[in-house]
């Protein structure tokens, strides 16, 4: 199948961005569309390397701006989409839940109407693992289990993987979701949990660790979910869901004594905070289907992985630093101060 030209939904995120980066050095022969409303998560510096690029376009707007939307469509011959615009902060989700909806469910239905009206070959809707709900102590989510959402983040986010479903059920849209692990990396903004504690023990602030700290998550590296995204987009079977999983199961606690051990720093600046509403226990994703019917394996192991983010973020403390003296700074004051 031939794709030249993409359009990436919000680009300017930290998947997103990540994902530009990776298509624009793997496949030279094709252009880029990034259409980001640039809210809180969306930084123009994270694709400062590309703006020169003449297979790099970026377009302000909003997914549900139908209007703009299709006419970006009709402007660009757009062959394919990949849509990471999302609200995606579990505890702003909780704040604030109907941005969500507005973003990730009717965002995610302008964007499936004008794919169909521009006949797209391939509609990959990038979701998350969170979508299952929880698991106990044993287990893995696969790709045929019923949605459990448990927050309004993980619900909306659901409700869209349904969206698209009904898409190609209906009209025989060619629409593929995948569902993944916790990434981390360059790039992410430090209201997640790693680039904050890292971020934090440069500072030598305290690091908020809600609970006990034993909640499990299967982390992956951000490249290693591009190229898997990558695959999805070029060989996926349409009306299918693919798991990309890092095999990397870890405790809070576990990747933030690491953290805090590469970078020299004590383990007296872990403060425990209130738990977050609905917290789910363990996340831990059997990505055995598109490991066997597509041919993708994560390259990197944790603890190269964090060693790797963490140097990012010592070299480019300014970039963290900006968003940290911010908008950003309120936000975190208001959520774990108090807690």
């Amino acid at each position: 199948m031939t794709i030249e030209t993409i359009l990436v939904t919000g680009g300017a995120g930290f998947i997103g961005s990540n994902f530009i980066h990776f298509t624009i050095a793997s496949h030279p022969e094709r252009r880029v569309i990034n259409l980001d409303n640039l809210t809180y998560a969306g930084n123009l510096e994270n694709l400062r390397d590309v703006e020169g690029s003449d297979k790099y376009r970026f377009k302000k707007g909003d997914v549900e701006d139908r209007e703009l939307v299709s006419r970006l469509f009709d402007e660009e011959r757009v062959d394919a989409v990949v849509n990471f615009a999302a609200e995606s902060h579990v505890d702003r989700s909780i704040e604030e839940p109907s941005v969500f909806l507005r973003t990730n469910v009717l965002g995610t239905q302008c964007l499936l109407e004008a794919s169909r009206a521009a006949g797209v070959s391939r509609f990959v809707q990038v979701s998350t693992d969170e979508v299952y709900g929880s698991l106990g102590e044993t287990g893995l989510f696969v790709e045929t289990m019923p949605l459990m959402p448990n927050s309004p983040y993980s619900a909306s986010k659901a409700a869209a993987d349904l969206l698209l479903r009904s898409y190609f059920k209906t009209y025989q849209f060619p629409g593929i979701i995948t569902r993944c692990s916790i990434n981390y990396g360059p790039y992410q903004i430090p209201e997640k949990m790693i680039p904050l504690f890292i971020s934090n023990a440069m500072e030598d602030r305290e690091i908020p660790m809600y609970g006990d700290g034993l909640y499990v998550r299967d982390w992956i590296h951000v490249m290693d979910h591009c190229e898997a995204i990558d695959r999805v987009l070029q060989n996926g079977e349409p009306g299918e869901a693919y798991n990309i999983g890092g095999n990397n199961e870890h405790t809070n606690l576990d990747v933030t004594l690491e953290i805090l051990r590469q970078l020299g720093k004590p383990e007296s600046l872990i403060r425990s905070v209130k738990d977050r509403p609905g917290h789910d226990r363990r996340y831990a994703i059997d990505s055995s289907k598109i490991r066997r019917e597509l041919g993708w394996t994560p390259k990197r192991s944790f603890t190269d992985g964090i060693a790797e983010t963490i140097d990012w973020y010592v070299k480019n403390r300014q970039w963290w630093e900006k968003i940290k003296s911010g908008e950003y700074r309120a936000y975190y004051d208001r959520m774990y101060k108090g807690r």
